[in-house]
């Protein structure tokens, strides 16, 4: 399996016990891993989108609009490819704090596969619903790893990305209602999941969450007066592979 293939490289940034924790809870959590002044160039970069966003009145191909959105108070939910958007999330999506890291996890041979920047504007209205990301992706093998930079930090009424540890290891589910993809899984498919089988970690600005392409995840809405921005790049084996369980 790859992370055989990866386990038998030295780390680079994390140790072996972190490594293995992540392939057996299927995420693992970096509190407070990214310096300051990345922080800093990514705020700035997230205030020119807001900025870009004022003159919207709906949702484009870029701009997924939080309801509210004004051009006095703009609002957004997400942002689809920010490093196509603005130079500072490419320039730090391929720096060697970032790609190292990924190294880690899917092996020395590291490719970048797409990004989203998920703003969720305070008091929000809109949450993800439990579900795992491979089946929307066009790949090959489960080496895809997520990496969840908060920006600013995220407290619990934030609504933290949650996960269900270990989920990794059990079935795909389909996330088709009926004929339409809904990238989400039905609920009566996941009456399992309770509260006690979760964990929604949270932390200071710069904390980094890494999830398993297979793991099932979602999060509630930002009832917090605060936005919580969460950059999401995902990395991925440069080769492909069959993966047995």
């Amino acid at each position: 399996m790859l992370q055989d293939k990866v386990l038998e490289q030295a780390p680079l940034v994390l140790t072996d016990a972190q490594r293995r924790d992540f392939f057996e809870q299927g995420y693992l959590a970096l509190p407070d891993y990214v310096p300051e002044a990345w922080l800093a160039r990514l705020r700035a970069a997230l205030a020119e989108l807001l900025e870009r966003s004022r003159s919207l009145t709906q949702s484009d191909k870029v701009f997924v609009l939080e309801a509210g959105h004004s051009a006095q108070t703009p609002r957004l939910h997400r942002v689809s490819s920010p490093q196509d958007q603005h130079p500072a999330f490419w320039d730090f999506i391929t720096a060697p704090l970032m790609v190292d890291l990924a190294a880690d996890l899917v092996g020395p041979d590291v490719k970048f596969h797409h990004a989203k920047l998920n703003v969720k504007s305070e008091r929000g209205t809109r949450s993800f619903k439990w579900h795992q990301d491979i089946q929307g992706w066009p790949h090959t093998d489960y080496s895809p790893v997520t990496f969840g930079i908060y920006i600013d930090g995220c407290a619990p009424e934030q609504g933290p990305l949650t996960v269900v540890p270990g989920s990794h290891k059990g079935r795909l589910y389909s996330m088709y209602a009926g004929e339409r993809f809904a990238a989400a899984i039905a609920d009566a498919e996941l009456t399992w999941i309770t509260p006690e089988r979760t964990a929604a970690p949270t932390g200071g600005p710069g904390t980094v969450l890494l999830l398993n392409c297979r793991t099932i995840h979602g999060s509630g809405v930002n009832q917090s007066g605060r936005a919580r921005p969460l950059l999401l790049p995902v990395y991925v084996w440069l080769y492909t592979l069959v993966e047995v369980f």
